[in-house]
């Protein structure tokens, strides 16, 4: 009896692969479709005057506009030149990675600062951190009056958003009396911290953006 040769394993594209590649695929026509657009209305240009500009139909640069196209190497070259831009800036957002942190109600994480040990409790809402970036997320929370506050000091531009409760912040050699509702942004370089608990308990969100220092 002859044997028959099973096939090579990869003679075909297995259904994951291929649905992979289809996603790929619509993710590369949605990007140049937003960047087609994008560029064409920053010249103040309509699909008619960029069609013509370009030398494609009105029809065939609103279906690139609109993700319903896949574009060829040559419709991409005129496009790019129509649009006066490298055609690379057509793939501009392609392979960006964007970070995002979920943090659910109640499970911020419990961390130590040198306000602990006079009734401050940190949780840690979320942190990004990049090349160029970084930002620090915390919920405060004040239970107990304390005759002397830490101060602090740091790298980057802080924010605080009061939640509960009555406090009057200091901030370099000024003071602010902050309510539920108020914001009060500053350089977090000048000494900063609570002088004085009016109301407990005191609770308030602090955000802490960062430029290129890598240390807090």
């Amino acid at each position: 009896m002859a044997e028959h040769p099973e096939p090579a394993a990869d003679s075909q594209d297995s259904p994951g692969s291929q649905n992979s590649q289809d996603s790929d695929d619509q993710a590369l026509e949605r990007v140049i479709a937003i960047r087609a657009r994008e560029y064409r209305q920053a010249a103040g240009l309509s699909v008619g005057e960029m069609a013509q500009r370009v030398g494609i139909s009105k029809a065939m640069l609103s279906k690139i506009e609109n993700a319903q196209t896949a574009c060829s190497l040559t419709t991409l070259s005129r496009l790019a030149r129509g649009l006066d831009v490298p055609v690379t800036a057509l793939f501009r957002g392609m392979d960006d990675e964007r970070e995002a942190v979920f943090v659910p109600a109640g499970h911020g994480a419990r961390i130590v600062r040198r306000g602990t040990r006079v009734g401050h409790e940190y949780a840690q809402l979320g942190s990004l951190r990049g090349t160029h970036k970084r930002m620090d997320a915390l919920l405060v929370t004040l239970t107990e009056r304390s005759e002397v506050f830490p101060l602090f000091q740091h790298a980057g531009t802080e924010i605080i958003y009061m939640l509960e409760g009555e406090m009057i912040y200091g901030h370099g050699r000024s003071s602010y009396t902050l309510h539920p509702g108020d914001a009060l942004q500053f350089d977090g370089e000048a000494p900063h911290g609570p002088e004085r608990l009016v109301e407990l308990p005191v609770r308030f969100l602090t955000v802490t953006a960062f430029g290129d220092s890598p240390q807090h």
